[in-house]
């Protein structure tokens, strides 16, 4: 019996994207015939017809499944739920805008088999086409949350790999609520090969990402994968209070040598702004992760399933 291969697509409003990746994809599958695929479709609460292509996907191809969320539970989601649905030896995550080459599946393929690999992943090597900020930005991430962070994070890491069943159990047990992908990929372990290839456009549509959505999706990663905002919440702590300190030692001795005052209110206001900017900062990282255990032990479930074929 050959092995399975199941292609795991996430989509929120994809109706252009959709077609022009099940022709690209299913060309690859003809040319790795050894594998019996599956490709599945995650309609994250699209609104538009999206859901309708998929459907009719799978009256063409029965290889061809679906899930269909009662809403947008965003990316994190859909991907845990096409996961749990896979049933593949291996799993492929990838985009349906194709910006995530389909023909690097075979050569993905041929490291798993061929080389022992358990996972190969793929990173972008430049950012040709994105805007310049949101490019500055990201490598400002990356290279933040690994000076904070034991998980190791690849600049430039997409979410397309090829996995084998076993690095996919692992993931799946991992059932917390506010989940960042990219640092799970990285936590589980497991032996990864790193492909690299240039930014490629998106076939159709848009992207959903803007910067702002990226911006505080980078908070997801720093609070779900270090505890060093917690630290430094503690260290301006101490740092005003030797500044304090220092202060009121200056003060007492300019009294003492000059016989001069402490000077007016200015100064007194300069000071507590100073000191309540601070603890606002403080406490709004103690808040951020306080929300998210609050959140996580609710104990909702990731996504709800409205249809799936």
């Amino acid at each position: 019996m050959p092995e399975k291969l199941s292609v795991v697509i996430p989509c929120y409003n994809e109706e252009d994207a959709l077609p022009i990746f099940y022709e690209e994809i299913t060309k690859i599958a003809i040319f790795l015939k050894q594998l019996e695929w599956e490709f599945i479709f995650i309609n994250d609460g699209s609104k538009d017809n999206s859901l309708d292509i998929m459907k009719k996907l799978r009256e063409r191809d029965t290889r061809v499944h679906y899930i269909s969320l009662s809403r947008n539970f965003g990316k994190e989601a859909a991907i845990y739920a096409g996961l749990k649905k896979a049933k593949g030896d291996y799993v492929v995550l990838m985009d349906v805008d194709l910006q995530d080459p389909p023909n690097l599946i075979i050569e993905m393929i041929h490291a798993i088999t061929e080389d022992g690999y358990d996972c190969v992943a793929t990173r972008r090597v430049s950012r040709k086409g994105e805007p310049l900020i949101r490019s500055l930005f990201a490598k400002c991430f990356y290279y933040l949350i690994n000076k904070i962070s034991k998980t190791e994070f690849v600049d430039g890491a997409r979410d397309f790999r090829l996995m084998k069943r076993q690095m996919v159990d692992a993931i799946l047990e991992l059932t917390e609520y506010n989940r960042f992908t990219k640092g799970i990929f990285s936590w589980v372990g497991f032996n990864v090969k790193w492909l690299e290839y240039v930014n490629v456009q998106r076939v159709a549509g848009e992207t959903k990402w803007s910067f702002w959505k990226l911006f505080f999706y980078s908070f997801e990663g720093i609070v779900a994968f270090s505890t060093a905002p917690l630290a430094l919440a503690s260290v301006f702590g101490i740092v005003i209070f030797f500044i304090s300190l220092l202060m009121i030692i200056l003060i007492i001795l300019r009294t003492i040598i000059w016989g001069d005052p402490t000077s007016g209110w200015p100064s007194l206001v300069c000071i507590f702004c100073l000191i309540g900017g601070v603890q606002l900062f403080c406490t709004g990282i103690l808040g951020q992760y306080l929300a998210r255990t609050y959140l996580e032990t609710k104990k909702r479930p990731v996504y709800i399933i409205k249809e799936e074929e």
